[in-house]
C-alpha cells in the first residue's frame, strides 16, 4: 500500500481546529516524594476500556511535573464540576501553593480527591507512551466514585462553568 505524503499543517490552525471539540476538565493529583500533594489541570481525559477498567491522560513531555507522574504508582483523576472554574484556575498557575485553601479527601490509597468533583477515578499508573509532544499515561482504575452534576467544560481556549 502507498504511503501519502505527509501534510504540512500550521500548529495554530490546528490548535484552532480541535479547540472546536468541547472537553471535560480534570484536576489530575499524585503525591510528591516529600509526601507533599500535587496536581495538575487536564483536559485531555479518556475512557479506554471497560474490561478491564483503563482510562487515559496525556501530559506535555516538556512539563516540569512529567518525572513526577512518571515516577508514581498512583494518581487521581478528578473530574471538575461546572462550579469549580476557580479550582481549575489555581491548579494550572504556576508558582504557588496548588492545594492552598483547596478542600479534599484521601482515595483509599491516600491520594488526594477533589471536593466536590462530580468523578474522581483512582488508577495505578499502568502504562505511558511517548507520542508526538505528549506522554500519554494509561491508568488501571482501581476505585471510582461519582455524583450526577453539570461538568465544567472546555471550548475554544476558554473555561465554560458556572463560577
Amino acid at each position: 500500500m502507498k504511503k501519502s505524503p505527509p501534510h504540512v499543517i500550521d500548529p495554530s490552525h490546528f490548535k484552532g481546529a480541535l479547540s472546536q471539540f468541547a472537553t471535560g476538565v480534570t484536576v489530575i493529583t499524585t503525591r510528591m516524594p516529600n509526601g507533599n500533594f500535587w496536581g495538575i489541570t487536564a483536559s485531555s481525559f479518556n475512557s479506554v476500556s471497560l474490561d478491564p477498567p483503563l482510562i487515559l491522560w496525556s501530559l506535555s513531555d516538556v512539563s516540569s511535573t512529567l518525572p513526577l507522574f512518571t515516577v508514581n504508582s498512583h494518581y487521581v483523576v478528578n473530574v471538575l464540576a461546572a462550579n469549580q472554574k476557580s479550582v481549575a484556575d489555581q491548579f494550572s498557575a504556576s508558582g504557588k501553593d496548588r492545594f492552598q485553601g483547596i478542600e479534599y479527601s484521601l482515595s483509599p490509597n491516600g491520594y488526594p480527591v477533589i471536593a466536590g468533583a462530580i468523578a474522581w477515578f483512582e488508577c495505578s499508573n499502568r502504562r505511558r507512551y511517548p507520542e508526538g509532544d505528549h506522554i500519554i499515561f494509561v491508568g488501571a482504575v482501581e476505585k471510582c466514585e461519582f455524583t450526577p452534576g453539570a461538568p465544567l467544560l472546555y471550548h475554544g481556549g476558554q473555561l465554560l462553568g458556572s463560577d
